[in-house]
């Protein structure tokens, strides 16, 4: 599990700089710091991006993932606007070459975005729609051992089999635990698609979740050229519970 300090095996998530007002257009920035303490600039390209940048306020929403681009001296911009007030909790996922074996880090930190909000309630979501696309997420996420959810895409309560490649698959799923958004490394089954390849209604995954909970499922899909995301949540039993078959068929919150 991931995704809960500044610093992992030695590199360092350096200060977030982004605007300072909802609604304010600006750049949102940072450098990665190596173990002697120096800008990284040495990556190893990971799912098809030397860095995924993922953004997601406290409460599970503002979802947002983008690829940053990165100046000669090893800082990360982006064109930003914040949509909401609250507490954002800012993710540099990549994996680093620099100087040996391939390491794959998640760094955060927290970013404030001052004014009143109301903090949504984390509900069980097992299905959603989005731009007319729903997804939904079957399997039973078990604490402790790998385990495989599948989410199948439809249209207008058809099968959508014209699934498009991107970021070297089907599609991208972000896992983040409820209360402290630890980030879980999701990775999709498969071969990496070939050019022009289409694939559907399904795609699956292998997770694990270190503990029972609740986990919030980002799942980045690209269909008629357009990446959307579709966000679900799912508890994850404990291994042996009387649960631990149903973790992502039941509770469905449209």
């Amino acid at each position: 599990m991931g995704g809960l300090s500044v610093e992992q095996s030695g590199y360092l998530l350096d200060t977030v700089t982004a605007p300072a007002a909802v609604g304010a257009r600006g750049v949102l920035s940072f450098r990665v710091l190596n173990p002697d303490g120096a800008p990284l600039t040495e990556y190893a390209v990971d799912h098809e991006k030397d860095l995924h940048l993922i953004v997601v306020r406290s409460d599970g929403t503002q979802f947002r993932h983008v690829h940053p681009t990165r100046d000669r001296d090893g800082t990360w911009s982006t064109p930003w606007t914040w949509e909401a007030a609250g507490s954002y909790r800012v993710y540099a996922d990549f994996r680093t070459s620099d100087g040996g074996e391939p390491v794959d880090v998640t760094l955060t930190r927290t970013v404030e975005v001052p004014g009143p909000y109301t903090p949504a309630v984390v509900a069980v979501k097992s299905s959603t729609t989005v731009d007319g696309y729903e997804a939904a997420v079957t399997g039973a996420l078990q604490a402790g051992v790998a385990s495989k959810l599948t989410i199948s895409v439809t249209k207008d309560g058809s099968p959508v089999t014209a699934l498009q490649p991107y970021l070297g698959a089907f599609g991208h799923l972000v896992a983040l635990r409820v209360g402290d958004l630890a980030y879980l490394h999701v990775h999709p089954e498969g071969d990496t698609p070939a050019a022009g390849q289409t694939a559907g209604p399904e795609v699956v995954f292998i997770a694990e979740a270190p503990t029972a909970g609740r986990y919030l499922l980002f799942f980045d899909f690209q269909a008629d050229g357009q990446v959307r995301t579709a966000a679900l949540t799912v508890d994850a039993a404990a291994v042996g519970s009387a649960d631990s078959g149903t973790g992502a068929g039941h509770g469905a919150d449209h």
